[in-house]
């Protein structure tokens, strides 16, 4: 076993009698990347799943099962695999040609439509992907102020670049994860998020502050809630002080609703960063906001002003094939009820969930708002009820410092036993096309994964319910 974590061997014994074929693909992978990887999050002991093919909500792996699937393309996929009218426009646009090195009407297009969702987007610029676009808003931020300072919060996702490795999901003390500069990792101040006045105080007190970059729905897609008033507490402190706000909206973008987070809970940012959803499927981000700060990329503006402008290149920036996915996945977020109907759908599967939780007397919850959901899997024992639980109860520590990563993992094998892929945080994006019966299917699998897994040994009970019988090791009971 290369990725060692304590999963129950019963749960992987099953796994492993399903796909055959990914285990031999995955000693393949192992020769060709690192830990057989291409990506840190498909990270699954003792080796993930293989995927040959999807449509709608779901997706068949080699070994020709079929799964509910909650990755979502990590979350860029609010229509669903293979959404027609996005299928048709990239069919269309890859006959036309799949890069012009050249301007083109779609990327004007493009960004016309984030300009007409997306509050405060006065102007837009390309990326390859959401990355690269939180690089390039630090970088503007940083030469629009002429300060240094970047104010992030803890378990805050921003990409994987040197100025945002810190604090996101490790060294939350600050420390200088290997391979990052000294002085890179200094010019961050990591701030917590249970409560804002601190950050508030913090921005009154210094004058060297560029700018401050939040994920809007709380660190890692909300798995870590924001307080009630937070971000309207910083949007007015970073206002008095001259600081650039920036909303990370890679995920909530597009998701929240048609203009993401800021349209959501009506507060405007300085910049906001897309990524995921804005693209269609196919690599791509975007940064996007104020004209007066965007201008540091413009040729006339930077000279009129006698201001060094910041160069900015990228190969695959509007590249036509990914302007032509994402002006039809934005048409149809546009004028249909996508983001509300993807919002519904995860607020009958949290529901449904919990119901099991409660049912089978598991001291879990699942919790999330608008197309999200997380599962607290309680490593700590807490005694808890999936009802009334409050994750800003637990704040940080709780929620996210001390979360199990094998009984993350085990939930992941068990749920896929039983035909559901969930993201490993553990947690999921539901799409607009997840119907009742994907809902249905994936609370039923829910309850045969739990009961698996409480079989196993794997549920601390310390719950309110004493009275609870332990779940049967019998799934079909």
């Amino acid at each position: 076993m290369q990725m060692q974590t304590q999963t129950s061997s019963s749960v992987v014994e099953r796994y492993r009698a399903k796909t055959p074929k990914s285990a031999a693909l995955y000693e393949r992978a192992r020769l060709a990347f690192p830990s057989g990887l291409t990506h840190d999050s498909r990270v699954l002991d003792p080796y993930p799943l293989f995927v040959e093919r999807a449509a709608g909500p779901r997706k068949w792996c080699v070994d020709g099962h079929e799964y509910v699937d909650y990755f979502g393309g990590h979350g860029a996929l609010l229509l669903g695999h293979c959404a027609p009218e996005v299928v048709a426009a990239v069919q269309r646009q890859a006959a036309r040609g799949t890069h012009f090195g050249s301007a083109h009407e779609l990327e004007l297009r493009w960004a016309e439509l984030i300009q007409r969702l997306v509050p405060g987007a006065q102007r837009v610029r390309f990326t390859a992907s959401g990355t690269e676009a939180t690089h390039l808003a630090l970088r503007l931020a940083r030469a629009f102020t002429g300060k240094d300072k970047v104010v992030r919060f803890l378990g805050h996702f921003h990409g994987w670049h040197d100025h945002v490795a810190a604090g996101s999901n490790s060294h939350y003390d600050g420390a200088r994860p290997v391979g990052v500069l000294p002085d890179i990792v200094q010019a961050t101040i990591l701030m917590p998020t249970d409560d804002v006045q601190p950050t508030v105080s913090l921005l009154e007190a210094r004058g060297d502050i560029a700018a401050v970059i939040v994920e809007p729905s709380g660190a890692s897609w909300g798995q870590v809630p924001l307080p009630p008033g937070f971000l309207r507490a910083l949007r007015d402190a970073t206002a008095r002080r001259g600081v650039i706000l920036i909303f990370d909206e890679v995920i909530t973008g597009f998701r929240f609703a048609p203009g993401g987070a800021q349209q959501a809970f009506g507060i405007t940012a300085d910049l906001c960063t897309l990524a995921k959803v804005v693209a269609g499927g196919l690599p791509g981000g975007a940064l996007a906001g104020r004209r007066d700060i965007m201008e540091g990329l413009d040729f006339a503006a930077t000279k009129a002003a006698g201001r060094e402008r910041i160069a900015h290149q990228g190969t695959y920036n509007a590249n036509p094939l990914t302007a032509a996915a994402g002006i039809a996945m934005l048409e149809q977020v546009a004028t249909s009820d996508a983001c509300e109907r993807a919002s519904d759908a995860a607020a009958r599967l949290r529901a449904g969930m919990n119901d099991v939780l409660v049912r089978e007397g598991v001291p879990w919850a699942v919790y999330g708002e608008y197309s999200l959901f997380h599962v607290f899997t309680n490593p700590n024992g807490l005694p808890i009820d999936a009802r009334r639980f409050d994750p800003l109860a637990l704040g940080f520590d709780g929620l996210k410092r001390s979360k199990s990563t094998a009984l993350a993992n085990q939930l992941r094998l068990a749920m896929l036993i039983a035909g559901v892929d969930i993201m490993g945080a553990p947690g999921g994006t539901v799409s607009a096309i997840h119907g009742e019966r994907e809902i249905e299917q994936t609370v039923t699998a829910f309850r045969e994964a739990v009961r698996l897994i409480a079989a196993d040994g794997g549920i601390r009970d310390k719950s309110e319910h004493p009275h609870h019988p332990r779940p049967s090791a019998d799934p079909s009971s």
